[in-house]
């Protein structure tokens, strides 16, 4: 067994037992999936595995935690959203969760999770991004929320963003993974 400490206490976890098939398909997936219809499928059919190979292998591997989870890195530039903000917003503890699920419910909302305030200087414990053609489409997408959702006397700070910087998903086998 090994340990994994994370925050002040300690837990212990059973390492993963990876196959080689494991570790091809990890590296297959760590630089994003191709962009077809059935990625999976063509994931497969690259390493020999099919489809469902693939998904429950995937599943698998999530299960045990060796792939923490799978996520979507929209590059928002180049689809024409030329302005984002993150919206950060000080929201009543008992009310974030139906508030967080409220501002989810828009497709402008690329992004919506809570994290801890860091009193006293950062009050806020949730945080969105907002994307938009323009500063002016993101500030009405706000005040839509601010309607929608009835956040007109929460505390809130929009952060826009001055530059971009490279996204890409985690990478497990560095000496195998593309560079961009």
């Amino acid at each position: 067994m090994d340990m994994k400490v994370t925050g002040k206490a300690a837990s212990w976890t059973v390492p993963a037992q990876l196959d080689g098939d494991d570790e091809s398909l990890i590296t297959a997936i760590q630089t994003g999936l191709p962009l077809t219809a059935r990625p999976y499928a063509a994931i497969g059919q690259s390493l020999g595995m099919t489809e469902a190979d693939v998904i429950a292998r995937l599943q698998r591997l999530l299960e045990n935690g060796v792939i923490k989870r799978l996520g979507v890195v929209v590059r928002h530039h180049e689809l024409g959203y030329r302005a984002n903000a993150m919206t950060v917003w000080n929201i009543p503890d008992e009310q974030v969760s139906e508030v967080g699920r409220c501002i989810g419910h828009f497709e402008f909302v690329t992004l919506c999770y809570r994290r801890p305030r860091r009193l006293p200087d950062w009050p806020y414990n949730l945080f969105t991004m907002i994307h938009g053609r323009d500063r002016d489409e993101v500030l009405a997408n706000i005040d839509h929320l601010v309607h929608e959702c009835g956040l007109g006397s929460i505390e809130r700070e929009v952060l826009f963003s001055q530059r971009r910087f490279k996204q890409r998903g985690a990478i497990y086998h560095a000496a195998d993974a593309r560079q961009d």
